[in-house]
């Protein structure tokens, strides 16, 4: 990793609410992984790399208002609330899109999946040269779960999943989607379902006084279809 991407990464670390402040840094409860998360995640060939302390998973105080249940972007400063109950949330430090490639709105979680297959959109196929199909896997850069994001009815073709470079968590470089460590996403999928509300905040919007009406109704709370 360059200097300057070393740099910036901490830079966005510090740059912290006074109104979100860490109380409590969450360890991984292996207890939860199943049998094939713990044999994948014994056969990576990736460096796992841990993720600098300011985008550990913790439990903060959160002042929003949307509803328990649901998933808050934060783009700006490299993080995903999940939102609890009694102004709290639990804060996961994630890998956002480049500029050009960053989405915004309100989506529901469309569907789930666990160990995910990685299908390329043609324009990374062109500008990355990866092949058309990578099978789930250890390495697969979709990682240990996928939150695919429906925004009316429609695949966004933007998801929630986990990723084999946890070294950029805290850095703005995917095709777009919102990547987290393989274990951070597995703890987030267990608390999520199909249905869930996730508000992507717009570029220079992060901790803003924004409020989703969406959220507001119900949140990860709402049976209602993506």
């Amino acid at each position: 990793m360059s200097l300057k991407l070393k740099l910036g990464i901490l830079a966005a670390g510090l740059m912290l609410s006074g109104c979100m402040q860490a109380t409590t840094y969450e360890a991984t409860n292996t207890s939860n992984f199943k049998p094939r998360d713990k044999e994948y995640l014994s056969k990576i060939k990736y460096t796992n790399t841990p993720v600098s302390e300011p985008f550990r998973r913790a439990i903060v105080e959160y002042h929003r208002k949307e509803s328990p249940g649901s998933i808050v972007v934060d783009s700006d400063n490299h993080y995903l609330y999940y939102v609890l109950e009694g102004g709290k949330a639990i804060r996961y430090g994630i890998t956002v899109g480049e500029e050009a490639m960053a989405w915004s709105g309100i989506a529901k979680i469309g569907s789930m999946t666990e160990w995910p297959a990685w299908h390329p959109t043609p324009s990374e196929i062109s500008r990355l040269g990866v092949p058309t199909y990578v099978a789930p896997g250890p390495d697969n850069p979709m990682g240990s779960r996928a939150m695919y994001l429906y925004s009316g009815g429609k695949d966004t073709l933007f998801r929630l999943h986990g990723t084999n470079q946890p070294e950029y968590i805290g850095a703005s470089i995917s095709s777009g989607c919102i990547r987290l460590t393989n274990e951070d996403a597995i703890d987030l999928y267990n608390r999520v379902k199909v249905g869930t509300i996730v508000v992507v905040l717009e570029k220079n919007h992060g901790d803003s006084p924004y409020k989703s009406h969406l959220a507001l109704q119900g949140g990860g709370n709402s049976n209602a279809t993506p």
